[in-house]
């Protein structure tokens, strides 16, 4: 049976709907993203760490590994390996003896920005089909939907036995 031109088809708006909607621009952002910054030969890890400590300056290591996602053991080896780059130091902190401060070298500032620019940009191209509005709505969506879906999966398992 073919469909009927006149009859006006009905969006899916379910959430699995959404979901994969989500994973598939997802998937594709994420291999624009890496092959922008492959490019500039720093792994994602180490541009993860650049970044943030280019826009959020020193930070303790443990810090660092919370906000960019990374296991105690990945962190410190993006640290080692930025370090034996010449692109970060590590500092003692001046609070507390046992954790240490990383700081971008002038080298690793330089090229962390040198590096973000060139991400940006393709992030930049890729976001290009979508009006300065439709990217201000769909950001506050996003964070709504994650924040919306956060919680309630917390409540369901607090209901759990």
């Amino acid at each position: 049976m073919k469909p009927n031109p006149r009859r006006k088809q009905t969006a899916d708006i379910s959430g699995t709907h959404l979901w994969l909607v989500l994973m598939k621009a997802h998937r594709t952002l994420e291999r624009l993203a890496t092959r922008s910054i492959e490019l500039s030969e720093v792994g994602l890890s180490d541009f993860a760490v650049m970044e943030m400590l280019l826009h959020k300056g020193p930070q303790p290591v443990n810090e660092i590994g919370r906000r960019v996602e990374l296991t105690s053991g990945a962190i410190t080896t993006a640290v080692d390996r930025l370090e034996s780059r010449g692109l970060v130091t590590r500092e003692a902190h001046p609070s507390d003896r046992r954790a240490r401060i990383v700081r971008l070298t002038v080298t690793g500032e330089a090229q962390a920005a040198k590096i973000f620019a060139g991400h940006k940009a393709a992030m930049d191209l890729a976001a290009s089909g979508l009006s300065k509005t439709e990217r201000a709505t769909l950001i506050e969506l996003l964070k709504k939907f994650g924040t919306s879906a956060v919680a309630r999966a917390a409540s369901r398992r607090s209901e759990e036995p």
